[in-house]
């Protein structure tokens, strides 16, 4: 199960990959409730503090202007996407492919005999047979006292497809980095530049030793409930930790969606996991970036919609 793609953060299913527009039958009425309005204003794309990682591209600064948009105050949520399959029918890449990625400590005896391998690079992510959005850890999970949580094991595709039924779409890098900073430009963390600020925990990410131990000194080991922790200036819950979240951008280091050599089957992700650790993948901070295939599906990573003012 060779990754194709090389981020210390996702892990790839290393197959060909392809954006896909699956149908999903007519879009449902837009509804705003639980959406944020995120106000016009400008900003700086970026940063250049000094933990960024150059080698990602985050240094790579871009001024623009932002147009007022609709965003979702928490990520979509375990209940929101089964009310999408019940409506549609959906049936995303993971339950297609059979198989999704699961973080090593998560595997029980129960399903042992399901996995199917790990990356060299990344051996704490196991491809474990039935592990779905509907059961995270595979066929002896359930996520019926998790509707509140994110959902994960959806690829950029499966999101593309929730957003398009919902009248919504994905944010763009520029959309998603200005909502979480509240429109400060070189803002750390949503809450400021402390990650410990008034020496409390703002959100969801590892702490221990990765990828052995994790204390849960947040209240979390795995996925938290959407609206965690205090929201933001906008009113946005978890921009920073818990799940990683899908991008309408294609993945580039320059910042040019023009550049010829860009994949359209490597998409954006921002934010950080409950994974996250500083030791390891410091990218839990607002500017930090990384991607993955648009069919690859993880435990970690889920995503949240915009709508056009």
């Amino acid at each position: 199960m060779p990754s194709k793609i090389k981020s210390c953060c996702t892990v790839s299913r290393g197959v060909k990959h392809a954006v896909r527009q699956k149908g999903v039958g007519p879009s449902q009425n837009l509804d705003l409730t639980g959406m944020a309005k995120i106000p016009a204003g400008e900003f700086v794309l970026g940063s250049h503090d000094t933990e960024c990682l150059v080698e990602d591209g985050e240094t790579n600064r871009k001024r623009i202007s932002m147009k007022p948009f609709y965003m979702d105050q928490c990520a979509v949520t375990n209940g929101q996407f089964s009310k999408f399959v019940k409506e549609t029918g959906y049936v995303t890449e993971a339950e297609t492919f059979g198989w999704s990625f699961v973080f090593h400590l998560f595997i029980d005896d129960q399903v042992k005999q399901d996995v199917i391998g790990s990356p060299k690079e990344t051996p704490w992510w196991i491809g474990l047979k039935e592990a779905f959005w509907h059961q995270p850890e595979g066929r002896s999970s359930a996520i019926e006292n998790r509707l509140n949580h994110p959902v994960v094991h959806v690829s950029w595709n499966d999101a593309a497809a929730f957003a398009k039924w919902a009248g919504k779409r994905l944010p763009t890098e520029a959309e998603w980095e200005y909502a979480a900073a509240g429109g400060v430009t070189d803002r750390k963390y949503p809450w400021g530049q402390e990650l410990h600020k008034d020496g409390t925990h703002h959100c969801n990410i590892w702490q221990g030793q990765f990828p052995t131990l994790n204390t849960g000194d947040d209240g979390f080991i795995g996925t938290a409930p959407v609206d965690s922790y205090e929201p933001n200036a906008f009113g946005l819950f978890n921009m920073s930790g818990n799940v990683w979240e899908w991008n309408q951008d294609t993945y580039t280091i320059n910042r040019n969606p023009n550049d010829p050599s860009l994949d359209p089957g490597i998409k954006l992700v921002k934010g950080g996991s409950y994974l996250c650790h500083r030791s390891y993948c410091n990218r839990y901070r607002i500017s930090a970036r990384t991607f993955n295939t648009v069919d690859s599906s993880t435990g970690h990573t889920g995503f949240r919609c915009i709508a056009d003012v």
